[in-house]
């Protein structure tokens, strides 16, 4: 497509400009994150779906934040390898809308969850005796209809805004998934509206959320400290290890790849690369982190593989 300026009824992904000659070898560490990632997650749901010890809102929460992770790497990941492998470059219009929504819902969906566990283990360790009262069935369901209501509220205009483009310059998206700005700077229009948007949802959830993890943090660790005894403040810091490394890797990755896209003098190729890395990263290195941290789930676990 040539014209100066039309309505595409397709888009395609480069993949990653300026490596399309490597985009086998690149496939290969894409494979194999996701099938850790997709076979980790789905271990932890099923682990903690089958054994009474974890039917505990702790483990309640790690079992959604394992689902969602499993479905936002599958958002993006099995088009990504089709790209590689078989340089299957199309995509609809409809479904590079509904790839960029479920890929940005799912990341604010995981940042709600983080910022409940971070809740939870506050609460956990400030009031302990009232934590069963506090942090029941009823309020999870809350909190997820809560997270779900806001991906609609704050992550549905940014698709409509996007479908009023009168036309596009070109259809080609520099990217190797449907990623809102990305696509919004294609069209032939002015896209100041979209780009303010996009920066007020990116600070309202990453840097709502963030902000009030780490207000829990400071919380938990004045508790901590106050603790009479050494070992009961090591026991209640190991409580929170694994959601502070999941917390780091989540944020570190998400904040690097927001701030260079915008910010940064790098070449393209680093950007999306660790745009892949900021959403594919996190879900594999969640279940390793609770498996290896998390002495209950550690131990059903190797209860469930000796059985089989």
């Amino acid at each position: 497509m040539k014209n100066s300026s039309f309505y595409p009824t397709y888009f395609l992904l480069v993949g990653i400009p300026g490596l399309e000659h490597e985009h086998i070898w690149i496939s290969i560490p894409f494979c194999i994150t996701y099938t850790f990632a997709l076979f980790g997650n789905l271990m932890v749901m099923f682990v903690i779906l089958v054994s009474p010890r974890l039917h505990q809102p702790m483990f309640i929460f790690l079992s959604m934040l394992a689902g969602n992770d499993a479905l936002l790497c599958t958002s993006f990941t099995p088009k990504i390898l089709s790209v590689f492998w078989f340089n299957d470059r199309a995509i609809s219009f409809t479904g590079c809308l509904l790839q960029m929504f479920f890929i940005h819902s799912f990341t604010s969906i995981e940042s709600g969850f983080l910022l409940s566990m971070a809740y939870d283990r506050y609460i956990a360790i400030y009031n302990p005796l009232r934590y069963s009262a506090i942090i029941t069935s009823r309020l999870i369901l809350r909190l997820v209809i809560v997270f779900l209501v806001r991906v609609l509220v704050l992550i549905g205009p940014c698709l409509i805004l996007i479908k009023r483009f009168p036309a596009f310059k070109t259809n080609v998206v520099r990217h190797s998934y449907c990623e809102h700005m990305a696509v919004v700077k294609l069209a032939d229009a002015d896209t100041h509206v979209n780009s303010v948007y996009g920066l007020f949802v990116a600070f309202t959830v990453i840097g709502c959320d963030l902000l009030l993890i780490l207000l829990s943090y400071v919380m938990i660790f004045k508790v901590v400290f106050n603790l009479p005894s050494k070992d009961a403040r090591l026991k209640a810091f190991n409580t929170c290890t694994p959601h502070i490394c999941v917390v780091l890797s989540f944020y570190s990755t998400a904040l690097f790849s927001f701030l260079s896209h915008r910010y940064g003098k790098i070449p393209p190729y680093i950007h999306i690369l660790f745009s892949d890395i900021y959403l594919l990263l996190p879900p594999m290195l969640n279940p390793i982190i609770y498996g290896m941290k998390t002495n209950l789930i550690r131990q059903e676990t190797w209860k469930m593989l000796r059985k089989h």
